[in-house]
């Protein structure tokens, strides 16, 4: 079993800055991938950011210069530096990660930010 904590969430104002932490545990071999996805109320899931334990990353075009993913791949702890918020980046935020071809999710933490 492999057990995902995520913490780091809250309520700013529109231009603050929030980090993520998303830790994993449990029966982990090898992570491969790992990443942040959100969903807002009403709407699907969609990716974030995502980066790989040779650190490429990958970033949706709405968080572009705004949003920085990062790891440690020694404490298989994931983080999402985000800057610049907007009200739009309101949402549940998700940390996955991939071992083995498995995909495993955390339970999410919210993101509000007020304008």
């Amino acid at each position: 079993q492999v057990q995902l904590v995520e913490s780091g969430g809250g309520l700013v104002q529109a231009g603050e800055s929030l980090r993520l932490s998303c830790a994993a545990s449990g029966s982990i071999f090898r992570i491969n991938t790992m990443g942040w996805y959100r969903q807002a109320p009403g709407k699907q899931r969609e990716l974030v950011a995502t980066i790989t334990n040779g650190g490429r990353t990958n970033y949706a075009d709405y968080v572009k210069g705004r949003f920085t993913i990062s790891s440690d791949n020694a404490k298989n702890t994931v983080y999402l530096q985000m800057n610049s918020l907007k009200p739009e980046d309101t949402a549940v935020y998700y940390c996955k990660v991939e071992i083995q071809g498995m995909d495993y999710w955390g339970k999410g933490t919210l993101v509000t930010v007020s304008s």
